[in-house]
């Protein structure tokens, strides 16, 4: 007797097998089976995007809070490359994504026949955003196909994976994998470096008088190991990707001040003799295209090999997990550390005076952070769009306190912010999550809006509006002589399209209103919307590097 179970039920169950609750998409005519199969077990929540754009950004922002692997189903053709700019932020970010999607029958592929939403070479573009990419081409290698392709997806360096279902085959009976009565994920174990790597380590180490680290989106698991060092002297900085490893409420962590258009961090930067880099690209967006002078001496661990020399030159390379690498090198330079018994009081002077120096070329902006972080809880999810408020105190500033609650556009792509949200509210599991966007990346995605309605996620959405896109007019300010051609925008009124979804409404036209307003926003469970008129508060201030002057 034939088998009632097909590959679409396997696919359905896979997802499931691998801890997945959520996942992301559309139904079209090539993922049908597929998503048949997701309705009738009932096992997880899909959440249908207005697009697949939308979907993948989702899909990124849910595995980002949960820590897991993200989901989305998208069609063929067209479809998947409406897919390819969340999978390009994805794997800017490194999350991982099991991108799903369908394929013209097998006897029809690559053979440009016309059928419906077959394009030229599928895979060869899915493979060239993604960190990997496969196609299904029997039945009895479904099993196999997927759990490579979510092995690649959640393995360091972690990225976006797509994997083609031809349409045929999702239809195709096969027997239940006996593997999914005690299915585990065959992840390789995280490398720890050898003795002599770790002793080396240590013995460069201990010589520091004034050590740094500089923690990126690697290190997140290794908070721990983190707290420990600072606790034998060293201070640190983290990346914007790497925000919560350990809190930015902690004495010796400068966030997302990394000293780029400052020059007081630039001159600490000096007096630190070694930098112990972890989990970090040390990305050209967060050093000013590595203008920024870091120490001489560097020190890189990194699960990557292909990160050893990649933007800055390093002393000593260590291959390895950041939490267990940190954890091993722990017992070895205990009690041994001498650190200059100046240090700290410097450190302690440098982030008060590095912050108030940062908040003071905002103008009214400045007084953004202060307003908004007593008024939103203490967990809540943090996500931003490219905007002028998050390039400047929303990525440097404002503070969060563990991994997984910062969610934004590490790839800098401007409208990304609300979809990712969803994904994180998605995935809150009680937590609020709020949104930060500019009016142009709000319109980009607007659609989306109905995406929260309808899934009643409980999100906070700020639009800071300048009618415009306040990022391209500073970068044309510098570069086109302040010729701001087709910046300008021309968008609905917000309070009425909150009114047209359905969901509550408030508007700042004042800036010491802002976190008494925000206030009402997150108290309030479900979507709702906060539009703050920067024309009615002012122009945002020109910032680093569009507030330099020219020299003489």
């Amino acid at each position: 007797m034939a088998s009632d179970y097909t590959v679409g039920d396997l696919v359905a169950e896979f997802v499931t097998q691998c801890g997945v609750t959520t996942a992301f998409g559309i139904a079209s005519v090539h993922n049908i089976p597929m998503l048949d199969a997701i309705g009738r077990r009932n096992a997880i929540r899909f959440v249908m995007a207005r697009g697949e754009l939308g979907g993948a950004h989702m899909a990124d922002g849910y595995a980002r809070v949960t820590g897991g692997l993200g989901v989305l189903f998208s069609s063929t053709g067209p479809g998947a490359a409406n897919a390819i700019g969340g999978l390009i932020e994805a794997r800017f970010s490194g999350t991982p994504v099991l991108h799903i999607t369908g394929q013209t029958a097998t006897k029809f592929a690559d053979r440009e026949m016309g059928t419906v939403h077959d394009a030229p070479d599928q895979l060869g573009m899915l493979r060239s955003v993604s960190k990997s990419a496969y196609r299904i081409r029997s039945a009895q290698q479904a099993i196999g196909v997927l759990t490579r392709a979510a092995v690649d997806a959640l393995t360091p360096p972690s990225g976006p994976v797509s994997v083609e279902v031809p349409i045929d085959l999702q239809r195709t009976p096969v027997e239940r994998p006996a593997i999914f009565d005690n299915f585990v994920l065959p992840l390789p174990p995280p490398r720890t470096p050898s003795d002599a790597e770790l002793d080396e380590l240590a013995a460069r180490i201990v010589t520091a008088k004034r050590p740094m680290l500089w923690l990126g989106s690697g290190a997140r698991r290794a908070g721990d190991a983190v707290h420990k060092l600072l606790d034998l002297g060293f201070t640190m900085i983290n990346s914007i990707n790497g925000k919560g490893t350990v809190s930015e409420e902690h004495p010796m962590n400068l966030g997302g001040l990394h000293g780029n258009g400052m020059p007081k961090v630039q001159q600490f930067y000096q007096t630190v003799d070694l930098m112990l880099a972890v989990g970090t690209r040390l990305r050209g967006q967060e050093t000013g295209d590595f203008a920024v002078k870091l120490p001489s001496n560097i020190i890189q661990i990194d699960v990557d090999p292909l990160a050893n020399g990649r933007t800055y030159a390093n002393a000593y390379f260590v291959c390895g997990d950041a939490q267990a690498t940190l954890e091993a090198l722990l017992p070895r330079i205990e009690g041994r550390m001498k650190v200059d018994v100046a240090y700290r009081r410097d450190f302690a002077a440098l982030k008060q005076t590095a912050r108030a120096d940062f908040l003071a070329t905002l103008g009214a902006y400045g007084t953004f952070p202060e307003q908004l972080r007593p008024v939103m809880p203490k967990d809540a999810i943090w996500v931003r769009d490219v905007t002028q408020s998050n390039t400047t105190w929303g990525n440097r500033i404002f503070p969060v306190y563990s991994p997984n609650q910062s969610v934004f556009p590490v790839g800098a792509g401007i409208g990304q912010g609300l979809s990712l949200g969803l994904g994180a509210a998605a995935a809150a599991n009680g937590r609020k999550t709020v949104v930060m966007t500019g009016d142009g990346g709000f319109f980009l995605n607007v659609g989306e809006l109905w995406t929260a309605v309808q899934e009643n996620l409980d999100l906070s959405i700020i639009v800071m509006n300048d009618r415009g896109y306040g990022v391209i007019k500073r970068i044309q300010d510098a570069t086109a002589q302040g010729r701001r051609f087709f910046a300008d925008l021309q968008g609905p009124d917000l309070g009425q399209l909150a009114a047209l979804a359905g969901i509550p409404f408030w508007k700042v036209t004042a800036a010491d209103a802002f976190g008494a307003t925000v206030a009402k926003s997150i108290a309030h469970k479900g979507p709702s919307l906060v539009e703050v008129d920067m024309n009615s508060v002012g122009e945002f201030p020109a910032y680093y590097p569009f507030n330099q002057r020219p020299a003489a």
